[in-house]
């Protein structure tokens, strides 16, 4: 049976690759320090055998060579970030401490102890900047970070290639557009809407919302994932795109009519609202994923309204996550 460790488990990304993992028959074993978008609730229904959890920093490298030197893992996905732009706007310490210095501590623990595991190294579409109309960006585009997060995501990146080529470590690099599902932390579009419709709420739109993103569904990144490491070349660089590519103010109102489409009573006080916009906005990310899915035969499979419908679904039902979440945390611009 392979081992993994999934850095940042019990975040969005994190707990649902480790339950597609033991879905798999995998062993995992989930490495996360518990900051304030970690949630245990997100994988208080895995009951295997084949899952542990240890409260580790990534920044500290002794527990670190710890665990590799006892569990001696096949693999190892990074999904250990801050990764909120806002966040790092207001403060990029923690990005760089996190995002940069924590992978080097990663990367340093594979070299000395243990070449055999693969790295798996979750970035952003975000490192390669605004692209414009009607390009989209493919591996061998430039960086051109905007905010402290993707610089930060850049940067980490750059490490990893630096000691794939110097010190022969097995890595790769995956570059995902923007992720929404079940379990994401409602300071993220997506789920904030969704908790301020349930919450009769005002829904909040940086400037005019033309902005345009594209959007994956979570299961859909984590096939691709480990389908990467299982597939991928060492040294080199995946996008993971679905090919959507909306407008937030397109999003939100296909949010509403979900809604609405479901029956849902909706409250007065849900509106939209237009709101001073992010330093620095990057207007438009789009991927060119057709790497991955000549070489490793991956393709997205859930469209929008699909994913979109499961991802309500799941807030609805599970409506007591919102309750164990400190709303200060995610309402705080706003």
């Amino acid at each position: 049976m392979k081992r993994f460790i999934v850095t940042g488990g019990y975040g969005f990304i994190g707990s649902s690759l480790i339950k597609l993992l033991l879905k798999k028959k995998f062993s995992v074993l989930n490495i996360d320090k518990l900051s304030y978008s970690a949630q245990k609730y997100n994988l208080k229904d895995v009951k295997s055998k084949n899952y542990s959890f240890k409260k580790i920093d990534i920044n500290n490298k002794k527990e670190i060579i710890k665990i590799l030197k006892k569990y001696k893992p096949h693999g190892i996905f990074n999904l250990a970030a801050d990764t909120h732009v806002d966040r790092s706007i207001e403060g990029s310490f923690n990005f760089i401490k996190n995002n940069i210095l924590g992978v080097y501590n990663l990367l340093e623990a594979i070299k000395d102890y243990n070449k055999k595991t693969r790295l798996i190294h979750i970035s952003t579409d975000e490192v390669y900047g605004d692209i414009k109309h009607p390009i989209k960006s493919s591996e061998n585009f430039p960086y051109t970070p905007s905010s402290p997060y993707s610089a930060s995501k850049a940067s980490s990146d750059h490490l990893v290639n630096a000691y794939v080529r110097t010190y022969k470590i097995d890595a790769l690099i995956s570059n995902c557009s923007n992720n929404y599902g079940p379990r994401q932390y409602p300071e993220k579009l997506i789920p904030k809407i969704i908790y301020n419709i349930l919450n009769n709420k005002p829904l909040p739109i940086y400037s005019k919302g033309k902005n345009l993103r594209e959007w994956i569904f979570v299961d859909d990144h984590c096939e691709a994932l480990i389908k990467l490491f299982n597939k991928g070349r060492s040294g080199e660089k995946y996008n993971i795109g679905s090919g959507i590519i909306c407008s937030n103010i397109f999003l939100v109102k296909k949010i509403l009519k979900i809604f609405k489409n479901k029956k849902m009573k909706i409250g007065k006080k849900v509106k939209i609202i237009y709101v001073k916009d992010r330093p620095g906005h990057d207007f438009r990310y789009a991927l060119n994923s057709n790497k991955i899915k000549k070489n490793i035969r991956w393709k997205a499979r859930i469209n929008l309204n699909q994913g979109i419908s499961k991802t309500i679904d799941w807030y609805i039902k599970n409506q007591g996550y919102f309750k164990k979440l400190n709303e200060k945390n995610f309402s705080y611009r706003w």
